[in-house]
């Protein structure tokens, strides 16, 4: 097989071939970092490439392969992950400048259950400044710029996740999503992203942001790729209390669910206000394969989102300003402009305000839940309302229109973290600029097995999910 070949497999499809000795682990390895190093210079997604500590992990995956080692249903695949996620001893800037010189103290459980489930790390992706923007910009690294066209953004926070996935540059990637880090570059470069649950996924040894809010999880090509690296990162953990102890169930077992006769919710407002032409378009026709695959599509009412918006935005910043409270105050200027504005109006946040916020996410679920999953079992919205803008008219470093403009970005991202459920972004369609948008899949706490069966469905009767940039 080809290099070229071989990096347009799918994580899942390339753990296949890997496991048959198709293919051997040292090819892949050797495939993307070729492919990565490309990428690198056009599209700036690497802080770093472990090149030789790769080639030779891939080639200790190969020997144990041979003697009837398989180390889990990810041997010998090659990822690189967002530089928020610590393993021992190594920099993981965080984006910044203030951590990059600080190695770090722990492994985080999710790199350790995917080095367990026999995955291999070989670099580190870009990603906004403490993962504080949802446009992909940085400033201290440099912009990460988009595969489909590198004048426009890739989103953020997990900017270099989605970069590197959508050029083939990486297998998967792990991202993190506090109010849309990991759905907004899937949308925007054209992959799958899965917002689990929140407390699915273990926190230990992950950069925090909004510890209330901060999810874990996968970028990857296909649904299959996300439902498998999910259950390996997924259950509870003894070095992070709030890890849930709900079991993980075999979600690739259960990707094959029936979808006829699925119950899909469409929302008749908030999730279409002032949406784009083009997108209200394709997201009409991604529930026009659904009906033929025997869904049944249901228009739902939604309860009050925007006052959850409001209160999403007091909770992050709020919770960002106390993470950076020493900092803030021993080195301001270490801070990009704009991730510092957004620092010091969370300083202004009254604790009242941050306890009503906090109070009000309780009701919240109870009034979806009501109003939503008693009609139907998952609700289909966009992940975004609008096309996705150039790098320069998102570079806005202060003040209201800051404000403004990053908070549109996040409006249809942003409720599915405050309320705590799984969202799944999916590939559906380009828009007529030739760049990519997503629909999102909304699930009932901890069924993210229902969201990957429909996700699935989805894919295997469309071929938006295999489109990639030149």
């Amino acid at each position: 097989m080809t290099p070229e070949a071989i990096v347009e497999l799918s994580a899942a499809n390339l753990a296949r071939a890997i496991r048959s000795k198709r293919l051997t682990a040292l090819a892949a390895m050797e495939a993307v970092l070729a492919r990565a190093g490309e990428a690198q210079r056009g599209l700036n997604c690497f802080v770093r490439i472990d090149r030789d500590e790769a080639l030779a992990a891939a080639r200790l995956a190969d020997v144990e392969l041979a003697r009837g080692v398989l180390r889990g249903p990810l041997h010998g695949v090659p990822m690189a992950h967002k530089d928020m996620y610590y393993r021992e001893g190594a920099i993981s800037s965080c984006g910044s400048k203030i951590k990059r010189d600080m190695p770090a103290p722990s492994t985080a459980t999710a790199l350790k259950k995917l080095d367990a489930a026999g995955a291999i790390q070989f670099g580190v992706l870009n990603m906004a400044e403490f993962a504080y923007g949802p446009t992909g910009h940085n400033y201290h690294l440099g912009h990460c710029r988009n595969p489909w066209n590198p004048d426009h953004i890739t989103g953020g926070s997990s900017s270099g996740s989605g970069a590197a996935v959508a050029a083939r540059a990486s297998f998967a990637a792990l991202g993190s999503d506090t109010g849309g880090s990991i759905r907004l570059p899937a949308t925007f470069c054209g992959v799958s992203g899965i917002k689990p649950t929140w407390s699915r996924v273990s926190r230990h040894g992950t950069m925090p942001l909004s510890f209330s809010m901060d999810t874990v999880g996968p970028l990857a090509r296909t649904v299959e790729d996300c439902a498998l690296i999910l259950g390996a990162i997924a259950g509870a953990d003894p070095l992070d209390a709030s890890a849930s102890q709900h079991p993980v169930p075999d979600y690739m077992a259960q990707l094959a669910r029936p979808i006829r006769g699925l119950r899909i919710g469409t929302p008749k407002r908030y999730f279409y206000d002032n949406i784009d032409a083009e997108i209200e378009g394709l997201m009409q026709s991604s529930l026009e394969i659904y009906r033929k695959l025997g869904a049944e599509v249901i228009e739902v009412d939604l309860p009050d989102i925007e006052q959850w918006n409001y209160a999403a935005m007091v909770i992050i910043a709020a919770e960002a300003a106390a993470a950076h409270g020493n900092w803030m105050r021993t080195r301001p200027q270490d801070y990009s402009d704009q991730v510092r504005a957004r620092l010091e109006l969370g300083l202004a946040v009254p604790a009242t305000t941050y306890l009503d916020g906090l109070r009000l996410r309780g009701v919240a679920l109870q009034a979806f839940s009501r109003e939503v999953f008693a009609k139907v079992d998952i609700l289909h919205a966009p992940t975004v309302g609008f096309q996705t803008p150039t790098i320069a008219e998102t570079d806005i470093s202060g003040g209201e229109a800051m404000t403004r403009a990053l908070n549109s970005i996040t409006r249809l991202t942003r409720p599915g973290n405050f309320v705590g459920l799984p969202c799944l972004s999916v590939p559906a369609g380009f828009t007529g600029n030739g760049l990519p948008t997503a629909m999102q899949l909304i699930g009932r706490p901890f069924d993210e097995a229902a969201l990957f069966a429909a996700g699935h469905a989805y894919q295997q009767a469309t071929q938006w999910h295999l489109q990639a940039p030149k």
